[in-house]
């Protein structure tokens, strides 16, 4: 799931082709035959904004069937706790999978009440082949250079540049890391963590995740249920559709987030004179959408690049007025500076987002099966599309390489659990990264677990995003293991955040500057 965006469509029949081989240690963990990991020696790495961080870094093997063969290194941060009453390390991830989270250390630190996160060392981590972690990934530098060819493979033309476009990938991440993919998915990294638990001299973990890192985290619970401590879980992963029908179900919800954006613009019509009516305004989205087609902008924006823009919007809606300045700039002034602008800010992968996507293709393309006959991604795209156009085409190229795939995939592990000391669950409503239903699954698949559902929210990431509702349920749970009981399938409720007002770029800017949870959050995810 990335981070700017991602998720998935439909019911996929799952094909013949691709080995559905896991491993025998995939439902209960074997001990380790590989020595321990040496503690950590942490090292000041401040920055600005987080001036208590500390860095370090951990080896691991990189096969755990051979744990004293060749090893890899975790890139670590910390910022350590300051109280006596010490709770442990919490580790954090941000999601993808393929997002860094040293950072995200710094932030949960800080935006946790300061008592709170004085009792903890927050941890964050690099995963395996991510950012500071060695080696890290990058399978094919300029993949995502524009112009790209337009998504929506209406001419055979098209379609056939786009598969080779994504075939490609697949054959260079093939041929630069063949001794890397085999290991590159969601178990090992599990093992990971639980190798970064041992180092840290930890007897029980801490964990908070966000997005992909919900999956994560609910697959560590399962391997390890007997070393999980706090356990908190945001903007859930349906772990029942690992990972292609995600994808096609995430396709609708995106659909459905364009369309509240594009409400948004018609409410503030004074502002951005596009029309009144959502349905006008739709009209010229895709009006626009078609002009970029014929002629990117500034070469740089075309169809393709123009959805990747505006998929932020589905994550977060603090970009909501920068993107309606950018739209009305292109149709009303026939100005396409603040559209490449904000394309270049929100849209574009860099090379750390290339490495990002490197390792979320790898690990989902690993971690499940997916079709390998491209006639059913063309079946079932098209008949999301005819539903659900915004994103349909552009997530099944960003995850079509999975049908090219060389490493052979894993099944997805089952993460029932009863096991569990109480746990604590987030989700919106109208998530659409990651859909309602998979926060209710998990409720349901984790006994004992409490769902805290923010009600008419349509972000993604939301403890420690501004809503003080949410904001408090987490910090209790923290503080002493409480956890909201209800008495249906939801446990508490808390009203959404309003959506933002339209402001000038300078205070748009601002805003999301302001939001630097959205900006920490994984690859598409």
């Amino acid at each position: 799931m990335r981070t700017r965006a991602a998720v998935l469509c439909g019911a996929a029949v799952m094909v013949a082709g691709t080995l559905a081989a896991v491993p025998a240690d995939a439902s209960a963990p074997r001990a380790l035959d590989a020595p321990q990991a040496a503690q950590p020696t942490w090292k000041n790495c401040g920055i600005t904004s987080y001036p208590a961080l500390q860095c370090a870094s951990v080896t691991v093997p990189l096969d755990y069937a051979r744990p004293r063969g060749h090893q890899i290194t975790l890139a670590l941060s910390r910022v350590p706790h300051t109280a006596k009453n010490y709770q442990g390390p919490l580790l954090v991830n941000p999601g993808g999978p393929g997002g860094s989270g040293l950072k995200l250390a710094g932030y949960v630190a800080s935006a946790l009440p300061k008592a709170v996160a004085a009792q903890y060392d927050v941890i964050g981590f690099d995963p395996r082949g991510v950012g500071n972690s060695k080696p890290a990934l990058n399978c094919k530098p300029g993949y995502f250079n524009p112009v790209r060819p337009d998504s929506v493979p209406r001419l055979p033309s098209l379609e056939r540049a786009n598969l080779s476009r994504v075939a490609s990938f697949a054959e260079a991440c093939a041929t630069k890391y063949a001794g890397l993919l085999p290991y590159l998915d969601t178990v090992s990294a599990v093992r990971d963590m639980d190798a970064i638990r041992q180092a840290l001299g930890a007897p029980k973990l801490n964990y908070f995740g966000y997005s992909y890192g919900t999956y994560l985290g609910a697959v560590y619970a399962k391997l390890f249920p007997q070393r999980v401590r706090r356990f908190a879980l945001d903007s859930i992963v349906d772990p029942t559709g690992i990972w292609y029908e995600d994808n096609i179900q995430q396709d609708y919800a995106f659909n459905d987030r364009h369309l509240a954006f594009l409400a948004w613009v018609a409410k503030h019509d004074a502002r951005y004179r596009l029309g009144t009516d959502p349905a006008q305004v739709e009209a010229k989205w895709y009006a626009m959408r078609a002009a970029l087609a014929k002629n990117p902008a500034k070469n740089t924006v075309g169809a393709s690049e123009l959805e990747d823009t505006f998929m932020p919007g589905g994550y977060y809606n603090g970009y909501w007025p920068r993107l309606a300045t950018a739209f009305a700039a292109y149709m009303n002034d026939e100005n396409p500076d603040p559209l490449v602008k904000i394309y270049k800010s929100i849209g574009a992968i860099d090379a750390a987002g290339e490495n990002g996507y490197s390792i979320y293709a790898s690990v989902q393309c690993r971690d499940a099966s997916w079709p390998r006959d491209w006639a059913q991604w063309r079946k079932d795209t098209w008949a999301v599309y005819a539903k659900a156009p915004f994103m349909a085409w552009n997530n099944a190229w960003y995850n079509a390489p999975c049908a090219f795939w060389r490493t052979s995939s894993l099944r997805p592990v089952d993460v029932a659990n009863d096991a569990l000391p109480p746990t604590l669950l987030f989700q919106a409503t109208d998530d659409a990264a990651t859909p309602f239903q998979g926060g209710m699954t998990v409720h349901h698949l984790l006994r004992g677990s409490s769902l805290v559902v923010e009600q008419g929210g349509g972000n993604h990431g939301i403890a420690l995003s501004g809503n003080a509702c949410l904001d408090q349920y987490l910090a209790d749970y923290l503080t002493d293991g409480t956890v909201p009981r209800g008495s249906g399938d939801i446990d508490a409720v808390c009203q959404k955040l309003p959506d933002p007002e339209p402001t000038s770029t300078k205070a748009a800017s601002t805003l999301e500057r302001g939001s630097t949870l959205h900006g920490l959050l994984g690859f598409r995810g």
